[in-house]
């Protein structure tokens, strides 16, 4: 009898941990709920917000200070989570999120409103990237699929979720309640996190030294290039003052982070991130990941309602068939890597994507709305074939005192390849069509004159021509990405052992 006693209690203390396990894993789903429906939520109450709070020509920075925010505290919470644990770095910066909610929702002007949501931005870059290393944390390679597709699933569910929420709180209710709302979704995380997640106390963590002057510098220098590419070309030409300014402050403060992260005995971003090959080509492929994905996300829409004719929210249908594709391509893909590898994979996904991208603008004008969704529908399944099995490769390569700073390289580089694209497409859209209009015109207002109906067939072959030519950019930055792959990193991933 007393040799089944510790096999009972053995069965029991494998229970419990998968009870704990599984109570973090839902509270890494709120996180990131959290994180996923924040800009889509926002956005369809934009005219509400604005009607109550004015600021109708600043309003854009609701979603450009956040993005900036999330986007240069990245690689500061990556490090952060490797010297003091996830679970800190994930409490604080979920309470820093929840403290923005709260105070976007008591703003009384847009100005207020906007430093706020920088606020939001703050703590949900501690989100993005703790949630992500975290979900490697707990589990082991072969069950690392499982997570992330639960996570894919977040991201995909919001997105097609998130307008509509945003749409009916601001419509029945109050735009202030997008922001209450969460709070009670971030209660929950913070409790399920503080209760069940337990981090082994390690001995370097007593001792461990901040790089905090490379952390101002790492912020300061990324807030000054992103907004530089934020604000370019909108609201300043390219090639004006404030532009060149901006860059020439950005390059020059990307020298002093240099200078700074070689003397530091703990940089925030340690020169292994870009010496292991590995590590390097999974930043490039991600970073031409954010490019790409700028033109279905931004210019479809427009594309859909402006050509084909269609409602807004049929509009939005064509674009969200990806989010529907893109999570169960992510799920299966753990099949094809096991047997082909993760670097090989990922080849064949943004291969796929890149003729998906190029065939684009081949459809017939004016053309029918099921041509465009099945090629989204496509597309979302390529993408989730080519980004997961770089993130669950590049995380396996790496200890745990390396992750968190690894996993938030990969995702700054892509954020800031969106921000990149963002720029560069809507420029390659507003080039075009002045050339086929004559020089007269960018895509807002051509668009808002279609809405009028005072626009000319003309002018809905110029969006279109506009739109294939931001495709064919694209089809180029998953041609640069599938490169990168091929030449930069190892057919086989250097996994440790779990």
């Amino acid at each position: 009898m007393g040799s089944t006693t510790p096999a009972v209690r053995g069965g029991a203390g494998r229970r419990q941990d998968t009870r704990r396990r599984g109570a973090v894993v839902a509270a890494l789903m709120l996180a990131m709920a959290l994180a996923a429906l924040d800009s889509t939520v926002v956005s369809t109450a934009v005219p509400q917000i604005v009607g109550d709070l004015g600021g109708f020509s600043v309003f854009s920075w609701l979603f450009s200070g956040y993005l900036l925010a999330v986007t240069v505290t990245l690689p500061v919470y990556g490090k952060l989570s490797d010297t003091f644990g996830r679970k800190p770095v994930l409490v604080v910066g979920a309470a820093v999120f929840l403290l923005g909610s709260l105070l976007c929702a008591l703003a009384w002007n847009m100005g207020a409103l906007i430093a706020f949501r920088i606020v939001q931005g703050l703590g949900g870059g501690a989100l993005q990237g703790t949630v992500q290393t975290l979900a490697a944390d707990l589990y082991p390679l072969a069950e690392r699929p499982k997570i992330q597709s639960k996570l894919s699933t977040v991201w995909a569910v919001s997105a097609v979720a998130g307008p509509g929420l945003g749409g009916v709180l601001a419509a029945y209710a109050d735009w202030r309640w997008i922001f209450l709302v969460n709070l009670p979704i971030g209660a929950a995380a913070l409790w399920l996190i503080v209760r069940h997640l337990h981090e082994p106390e390690r001995e370097e963590t007593r001792h461990a030294r901040v790089d905090w002057a490379g952390a101002l510098a790492v912020f300061v220098c990324g807030g000054v290039l992103l907004t530089a590419l934020v604000q370019g070309g909108v609201a300043w030409p390219w090639l004006s003052a404030p532009s060149l300014a901006l860059f020439g402050t950005g390059l020059a403060l990307v020298a002093v982070v240099v200078r700074v992260e070689r003397r530091a005995a703990a940089p925030i971003i340690p020169g292994w991130v870009w010496r292991r090959r590995t590590i390097a080509a999974v930043n490039l492929a991600l970073g031409a990941l954010g490019l790409l994905m700028v033109a279905p996300s931004v210019f479809l829409p427009t594309y859909a309602q402006s050509v084909l004719g269609l409602a807004p929210v049929a509009a939005g249908f064509v674009l969200s068939v990806w989010t529907l594709s893109w999570p169960v391509s992510a799920a299966l893909s753990q099949h094809v890597y096991r047997r082909i590898g993760f670097r090989d994979t990922a080849l064949l996904g943004i291969g796929l994507a890149t003729l998906i991208l190029f065939a684009f603008p081949f459809l017939p004008y004016p053309g029918s709305w099921w041509q465009p969704t099945l090629l989204m529908l496509l597309l979302g399944g390529a993408l989730g074939l080519f980004q997961l099995p770089l993130i669950v490769g590049v995380q396996s390569t790496v200890g745990w005192s390396e992750r968190g700073t690894t996993t938030a390289s990969v995702l700054f580089c892509r954020q800031t390849g969106q921000t990149l694209g963002a720029s560069l497409f809507g420029a390659v859209a507003n080039g075009v069509l002045a050339a086929r209009l004559g020089g007269a015109g960018d895509l807002d207002s051509v668009t808002r004159a279609l809405d009028d109906g005072t626009a000319p067939e003309a002018t809905r072959r110029a969006i279109a021509g506009a739109v294939h030519a931001v495709y064919l950019g694209a089809a180029g930055a998953a041609a640069l990405a599938f490169v990168v792959l091929l030449v930069v990193a190892p057919r086989r991933f250097p996994v440790l052992q779990d």
